[in-house]
């Protein structure tokens, strides 16, 4: 099956901590086991995390028992309409953040490692533009020849 998911970690504001980008056949369970781990050596604080539908299962009790991390699952709503799920966005919000760049926007890498460095690279110039961003208007000068 061709093309590739992304599995990403954030915190609450939607920073990026961890991601992982696999083939499109890799299940959403099968994927989370290593990125789960690669989130729990990076950030030893972590303890609770919320989680889409497609990672539900037995993922949830091998992370308490082998990360002793909380694991929960926020479920689609039944309703017909749209519905905006508790947690669920923050992530969502994320991956529109980063398919405003170019280069994750388009599948044009070969292998996954160098995907998640683009999406890496992506967040780091996101977060960079925005720690630069003046948050007063910049004074004009005038320079006055005689």
């Amino acid at each position: 099956m061709p093309g590739r998911k992304r599995h990403v970690i954030t915190d609450c504001l939607g920073l990026l901590l961890v991601v992982a980008v696999t083939a499109a056949n890799v299940g959403d369970r099968e994927a989370a086991t290593p990125l789960l781990e690669r989130a729990r050596a990076s950030h030893p604080s972590l303890r609770l995390i919320w989680a889409d539908g497609g990672y539900t299962g037995m993922l949830v009790d091998w992370a308490r028992e082998k990360l002793h991390l909380v694991l929960k699952i926020v479920k689609r709503s039944d309703e017909p309409r749209f519905v905006v799920l508790p947690r669920r966005w923050v992530v969502e919000r994320t991956l529109s953040w980063l398919m405003r760049s170019r280069r994750p926007a388009r599948d044009y890498e070969t292998l996954p490692a160098t995907s998640e460095s683009m999406i890496s690279w992506s967040m780091t110039m996101l977060m960079s533009r925005r720690l630069a961003r003046r948050t007063h208007p910049a004074p004009t000068t005038v320079s006055l020849a005689a």
